[in-house]
Parts: C-alpha cells; sequence; structure tokens
C-alpha cells in the first residue's frame, strides 16, 4: 500500500470527476497544478472533505451568484465542483476507479436549484436598518 501511495503522491496530471450544473458528471483528467484547478472552478480553490474524498468547488461560488449545482449534505455547491482523493500528505491525486463509479452514480442526476436555495443556506442574514 504504501508503495502504491508514493507512487501517487507526485502526478502530473489527475483524474477527477468534474459536476457541472444541469449535466451529468464527466470523468476528465486535468495538470495536477493549482491554476488548473482554480480554472475549473473558474476562481478561488476551497477543498471540503466529503465522504472520504476531496470536493473542490469555487470558495466564492454563492457570493459571486454562481449557478446552483447540487446538493451536498446540508449544503448547496454553487458552480462547477470536482472530487479527487488526496495522499498521505494532503496533495490532491486522481480518484479511484471505485470512487470514480460511486461519484458518477451519486451526481448522476442534475437538480433543478434556484438561487433562493443557496440563500436558504449561505449562513448570512441581512437586516433592513
Amino acid at each position: 500500500l504504501n508503495r502504491e501511495r508514493n507512487s501517487i503522491m507526485n502526478e502530473n496530471e489527475i483524474t477527477v470527476l468534474k459536476v457541472e450544473p444541469g449535466k451529468a458528471p464527466e470523468q476528465i483528467t486535468i495538470p495536477n497544478t493549482l491554476r488548473a484547478m482554480q480554472e475549473l472552478v473558474s476562481g478561488h480553490i476551497e477543498i471540503v472533505d466529503y465522504q472520504g474524498a476531496c470536493l473542490v468547488c469555487n470558495e466564492e461560488g454563492k457570493m459571486l451568484g454562481l449557478e446552483p449545482n447540487r446538493r451536498v449534505g446540508q449544503d448547496v455547491i454553487a458552480g462547477i465542483f470536482f472530487l479527487a482523493n488526496s495522499d498521505l500528505e494532503g496533495n490532491l491525486c486522481s480518484l479511484s476507479p471505485e470512487d470514480l463509479i460511486h461519484f458518477q452514480q451519486q451526481f448522476a442526476q442534475p437538480e433543478t436549484l434556484t438561487q433562493k436555495d443557496v440563500r436558504s443556506v449561505f449562513g448570512f442574514k441581512f437586516f433592513k436598518m
């Protein structure tokens, strides 16, 4: 196991599951660079632990009014996100074939969400003074 883990620690490209609003998930390969990840989510990345994988999304997606994508637990992710794994040092690496299948099935059905759904989980309340 350790030898296998070491071999994936320095992947130049990683296989991830890209999830876009209104579309079925898509397995893609991206350069394993911060720039490529930021380009994929259209901004600064936020990495959230999700069922043992890493869900990578735009950290300002809700504030920027990006299109609502999927419900994830009690939250709604706005904009494109992708799922990857991480190695023992916390670096992103490819999803296993089993994880790809699992998450493809989990996110297979696009959801019909609105900005109201996003605001309901946003965590900010605005009051008129």
